[in-house]
């Protein structure tokens, strides 16, 4: 089972869970991240990282975000892999600033 990067990664794109991915299957396309289905390996080493709480496993996805799971296979095409830390797009928007799980 992969893991996910629902609506709270969205406009914040914080990029912590990338410098921790052993396998490097974190992807990225304007203002958020993906994580290759195919490539991951559950390792769960990204989850704690993420400041917005946005990483989720399959299994653990809150309902309101399962059109996630689809869009983490699909927007990996079009997506350039991302193997080092950025700086945050949303690093001062309040709306970044622990959302996601809680």
């Amino acid at each position: 089972m992969a893991h996910i990067v629902a609506e709270p990664c969205v406009g914040c794109k914080f990029t912590d869970c990338v410098e921790v991915c052993p396998v490097n299957c974190f992807y990225e396309v304007g203002d958020r991240l993906y994580i290759h289905p195919d490539e991951c390996i559950d390792c769960t080493a990204c989850v704690p990282v993420c400041p917005v709480e946005a990483i989720f496993a399959e299994g653990d996805l809150p309902e309101k975000w399962t059109s996630f799971v689809a869009e983490n296979r699909d927007g990996c095409a079009s997506a350039t892999n991302i193997t080092a830390k950025k700086e945050a797009l949303g690093k001062d928007k309040p709306e970044c600033k622990g959302i996601g799980k809680k």
